[in-house]
């Protein structure tokens, strides 16, 4: 047995004392946060046990997608005796570009006042919360994927200062292991807000806005690609991507989010 250990196991230790130390000072100082700063539920203000958390009645006012559900667009179905497996109507029809999505929660008020106060309230802590609950939503993927964010105009980015849906990508794949590309995509020009418009209208005004990163070409040719966002409305974003993606070789793409527009499903 060799008497000295390797670089590797010497980084690895070093990064496990410093995460270990990291984890002891946050929870030396929390009394003291949590004195200066009384955790509060983010949805309606009221006083809560710990930060990054919700009160219970807020928490039961989300809705989390439920089973049986269609195996590659995650639309619950009516019939609760529909085999698993199953594919709705709709992507029969029209086969999706992508492998599945997995969402946290249904787009509803709670989870609405969640995803305003993480995205204009600059609530960015939330991110990890909003990650953990979108974690236990997606599959184990196997082998090696590619954690790549929808991406923001820069000028949107440095007005509000951060990419929402980048912060998520991050704790995703700190979570899963999995490497980051948080410049994958990029916005080549600016679009106006897709609030009210239709879905033949958002894809008509995203034509051509979003593409691959030619620096990250190569990194995206034959990956595994999941594909973050904070909410998916029509999907007229996430298929942008999706054709930015496939337009460089991406080989497989799967859509995580927080919340998802299917007020059908509500």
């Amino acid at each position: 047995m060799p008497t000295s250990l390797s670089k590797c196991n010497k980084a690895c230790l070093r990064a496990q004392g410093g995460a270990a130390i990291a984890l002891m000072l946050k929870q030396a100082f929390a009394p003291l946060v949590d004195l200066v700063y009384p955790p509060r539920c983010p949805i309606c203000g009221d006083a809560i046990g710990e930060h990054g958390a919700l009160c219970l009645p807020c928490w039961n006012e989300l809705v989390i997608p439920g089973e049986p559900a269609c195996a590659s667009c995650q639309r619950p179905f009516a019939n609760e005796e529909t085999a698993t497996g199953s594919v709705c109507a709709v992507c029969l029809a029209h086969p999706p570009r992508h492998e599945g999505i997995s969402a946290a929660t249904l787009y509803n008020d709670a989870s609405r006042k969640l995803v305003l106060a993480f995205k204009h309230g600059h609530k960015i802590a939330l991110s990890a919360m909003l990650a953990k609950m979108m974690l236990a939503r997606l599959p184990l993927l196997e082998g090696e994927w590619l954690v790549v964010p929808v991406p923001l105009h820069f000028r949107r980015q440095w007005q509000r200062g951060f990419n929402q849906s980048a912060l998520l990508a991050r704790e995703i794949a700190k979570a899963r292991g999995m490497e980051q590309v948080v410049d994958g995509l990029r916005r080549t020009r600016a679009t106006p807000s897709l609030g009210g418009l239709g879905r033949k209208e958002r894809a008509r005004v995203l034509t051509g806005a979003i593409g691959a990163n030619p620096k990250r070409a190569a990194r995206l040719k034959d990956a595994q690609v999941l594909l973050v966002d904070d909410v998916m409305t029509s999907g007229a974003t996430t298929d942008a991507c999706l054709k930015a993606l496939r337009k460089v070789g991406a080989k497989q793409v799967r859509i995580a989010c927080f919340a998802r527009v299917m007020d059908e499903a509500l």
